[in-house]
């Protein structure tokens, strides 16, 4: 791995001082990157003391997306789980995984997990922009984000109208040959004055199976999606704003229970079932900042998530109906004073409720209980402008949460917890920022790890027997809780080497020491036969347990544009274990990825991506182990300057270049293989 690294650094320092053609004369000067929706506050990337990217516009376009590992998967200390199927994704930052992450759609929280049943529920053609903060977010988002905070924000009217226009519209439709994948998408959106409207739809659409690296099918992986959105703006006032945030998402395909292994096609032992899904989402917010007070700048939210899965089995038609309703309301206020230094405040309350209902075939459904889950947590957090160029940060957050469950056999859970942080800014000059924080997180165990039971999934057959792997509730879960340390730099400057030219970079390195580190447990089946041919006690389990950890790491990212060419590189190494000396399953493989582009000419751009992953060894007894691998992509573009084509873009891309057989640890099944993507997009 480590020669990837200085390889690669070799290339772009030569790179950045090699003479160039068509060099910008007119010097610029470097826009701010923002963070919103993640900080809860637009703050200055640098001048924040945590590890964050972020990741939009022409970025995702030209990655051509047809999953969530696709658009974000490249992000420094970000791995997703789950494998090609997009139904089953999850996400991974630093080894913390799935629900040790906040993830925000539009602002509001969205908490479901089911195993193997993924939570992106969107059309990649819709996003705009993705926040991604890694480290303990506790002391704003309270329970999850001790691994981090995923922000994903979708397009807006002002995203969109191109210059003199108040209403227009997009169309894409988009061409992968490996799944024979159709992805059109229609947008429509207009701004008159106080108001202003936005509407998506969007599809993906499966002809054939997923094929990988060795050109074998990946059965069961045309899974169909749709996704429609709908935004209302009203600003009464030029201070004020009101949003209506409308969206509808379902996919729909035959697939494994765990959807991130091969299908099983045997009619008597096959346990692949038709699933349908249904997520409705809404957001309504209010935002007020009046000009005239720096002590009120408010914003209001409330959400709702409403999901519902089927699975219908094939092979005898039992059916699995699950929910998992949330509703959410956040309050929050920024307010700017002076005690004597400038102080920047972040302060408010926000509660939400989730409900979770599972049924078989009409009846209870163990594996997924009647239960329910309510948080309430306060929180600020102040920024405390020592000096022009020292900024000290401290926050504190109260959280209290309760678990209900309906079954008088298993115990209810409540429990609060407080989340402090303290960190620092120092800028020793306009291009440098020096950074650092210790932070408090938490994460309460959710309904599914507390309370699973019954059958998790069979082994096989054996003379006519089916072999079980059972869960085991374990209502005595201890909330997950972790001290984490993370010290780093970042450095931006405008006409670096040349006029017209921008460096960007960052590196970090962390220590989160977490107790109570909430692992699943998996155990094989004790294989005892008795009696008939038709008796057997074969049964093993799968739950969940409190274990001390640590995890570790160091993450850095560089990116170059010079105009008529640009090159980034994203590094990843991070390590982790049980306090025992057991290894974890979760600690991601160490990453390397490398970009460069070429822009021949204003509506030209051309480029290549490379992925370097390292070996990952250090997995539990019986574990697999995650293999290197090197995977190439290849992008291009052309956008018409003038013409009647002008505001259409042609993109070309093909990814996995060498149609490498690769798997991204720890998922189960390959990843696709070479696969040509072609899309045009069009406004007016």
């Amino acid at each position: 791995m480590q020669k990837y690294v200085l390889g690669s650094v070799a290339l772009m320092a030569a790179g950045v001082t090699a003479t160039t053609i068509h060099a910008q004369e007119d010097a610029v000067e470097l826009p701010p990157l923002i963070l919103g929706t993640a900080l809860r506050d637009d703050r200055d990337i640098r001048d924040i003391p945590v590890a964050a990217s972020v990741v939009e516009g022409e970025e995702l376009e030209r990655r051509q997306a047809d999953t969530v590992e696709e658009l974000i998967g490249d992000v420094p200390g970000v791995s997703i789980e789950g494998g090609p199927r997009s139904v089953a994704q999850e996400i991974n930052i630093r080894g913390f995984q799935d629900e040790q992450v906040v993830l925000r759609f539009d602002g509001g929280r969205f908490n479901f997990n089911r195993a193997h049943s993924g939570r992106f529920f969107f059309d990649p053609d819709i996003v705009q922009r993705v926040e991604i903060v890694r480290g303990g977010g506790s002391t704003l988002f309270g329970s999850g984000a001790i691994g981090g905070v995923v922000a994903v924000e979708t397009k807006d009217v002002e995203d969109l109208l191109l210059p003199g226009q108040t209403s227009g519209a997009r169309l894409r439709f988009g061409y992968s040959d490996n799944g024979e994948i159709w992805s059109p998408s229609a947008t429509i959106y207009a701004d008159h004055g106080n108001f202003d409207v936005l509407a998506f739809f969007g599809a993906r659409e499966f002809g054939a199976p997923l094929e990988d690296g060795n050109g074998n099918e990946i059965l069961r992986s045309e899974v169909d999606t749709l996704n429609g959105l709908v935004k209302f703006g009203f600003e009464p006032t030029d201070d004020q704003r009101f949003e209506l945030n409308l969206s509808y998402y379902e996919d729909d395909g035959l697939i494994p229970p765990n959807a991130n292994t091969e299908a099983d096609l045997d009619p008597e032992t096959g346990n692949d079932s038709e699933r349908s899904a249904e997520i409705f989402t809404y957001r309504l917010s209010w935002d007020w900042n009046p000009d005239e007070s720096d002590l009120l700048d408010l914003s209001v939210l409330l959400y709702g998530n409403t999901l519902e899965i089927q699975d219908d089995r094939v092979r005898d038609g039992r059916a699995d109906f699950t929910e998992y309703d949330t509703i959410g309301l956040e309050v929050t206020n920024r307010s700017r004073f002076d005690i004597g230094v400038p102080v920047e405040l972040v302060y408010g309350i926000d509660a939400f409720r989730d409900e979770q209902t599972g049924t078989r075939s009409g009846g209870p459904r163990v594996q997924f209980p009647d239960a329910e889950a309510t948080t309430v947590g306060v929180f600020a957090e102040a920024t405390f402008g020592v000096t022009e160029r020292l900024d000290l940060i401290a926050g504190l957050r109260f959280d209290q949460y309760d678990r209900d469950v309906d079954d008088p056999t298993l115990a209810d859970v409540d429990d609060n917890f407080f989340s402090p942080r303290i960190g620092f800014s120092f800028r020793p000059n306009d291009d440098w920022q020096i950074f650092g924080n210790v932070a408090r997180a938490f994460r309460a165990p959710t309904l599914t790890e507390l309370y699973n039971d019954g059958v998790h999934f069979p082994y096989e057959r054996v003379r006519g027997v089916e072999l079980t792997n059972n869960f085991v509730p374990n209502p005595d879960l201890e909330p997950e809780e972790s001290t984490q340390v993370e010290l780093g730099a970042r450095f931006e400057r405008a006409n670096m080497f040349r006029p017209g030219d921008t460096l960007r970079f960052s590196a970090n390195a962390y220590y989160a020491d977490v107790k109570n580190f909430i692992d699943s447990v998996v155990t094989p089946p004790n294989f005892r036969l008795a009696g008939p041919p038709t008796f057997a006690t074969v049964i093993g389990t799968t739950t969940q347990r409190n274990i001390d950890a640590e995890l570790y790491g160091f993450e850095a990212e560089v990116d170059y544009d010079a105009g008529n060419w640009f090159a980034g590189l994203a590094l990843t190494l991070p390590e982790g274990e049980a306090q025992n000396g057991e290894a974890l399953g979760s600690i991601p493989q160490p990453t390397l990825t490398t970009t460069f582009g070429y822009r021949p000419a204003p509506e030209w751009v051309i480029g290549a991506r490379a992925t370097f992953a390292g070996d990952q060894n250090d997995v539990p007894t019986n574990g697999r182990a995650g293999e290197a691998y090197t995977v190439v992509d290849l992008f291009g573009s052309w956008s018409p300057q003038q013409g009647p084509l002008q505001n259409a873009v042609f993109r070309a891309g093909i990814d996995n270049v060498f149609d490498e057989q690769y798997i991204i640890f720890p998922n189960e099944l390959p990843q696709a293989g070479r696969t040509i993507k072609l899309s045009a997009s069009f406004q007016f």
